[in-house]
């Protein structure tokens, strides 16, 4: 099991419910988590706040949607190339999946197919082959 406790995870989602959600689950396993249900507000964050082990990131966004923070994740190295960005979305469409793999992200999950501990356990495990690659 990696160590969590300086570990730190962004969340972005503009829906306020699963945001607190899977913000409890997460801080309920020890992470250190911030939350933005504003696409822009998380990449301002991502420049001035300094880096995060975890993106976890809808594709749907008011503003700038997911894909657009993807590329702007990757041309500005906002995280370091050690983060575990994981798409968290209802948009299921093997176009959609392919386009968000292109960024290098390192997991596509199904909101409405995964519960909020099945999440968690996905991102653990994540971190975990990080850890034991590095």
């Amino acid at each position: 099991m990696p160590e969590k406790k300086h570990q730190r995870i962004c969340i972005v989602d503009d829906d306020p419910f699963l945001l607190d959600m899977y913000n409890l689950k997460f801080q309920q396993s020890g992470y250190d988590v911030v939350c933005f249900t504003d696409s822009t507000k998380a990449l301002e964050a991502m420049r001035t706040d300094g880096k995060y082990d975890v993106v976890l990131l809808d594709l749907v966004m008011p503003k700038v949607d997911g894909f657009e923070v993807l590329q702007t994740i990757r041309q500005e190295n906002l995280c370091g190339e050690h983060v575990v960005i994981v798409i968290l979305s209802n948009q299921g469409q093997e176009k959609d999946i392919s386009r968000a793999e292109e960024f290098g992200i390192d997991g596509y999950l199904i909101k409405a197919n995964t519960l909020p501990s099945e999440v968690l356990e996905y991102v653990r495990n994540l971190l975990q082959k990080k850890i034991e690659v590095a």
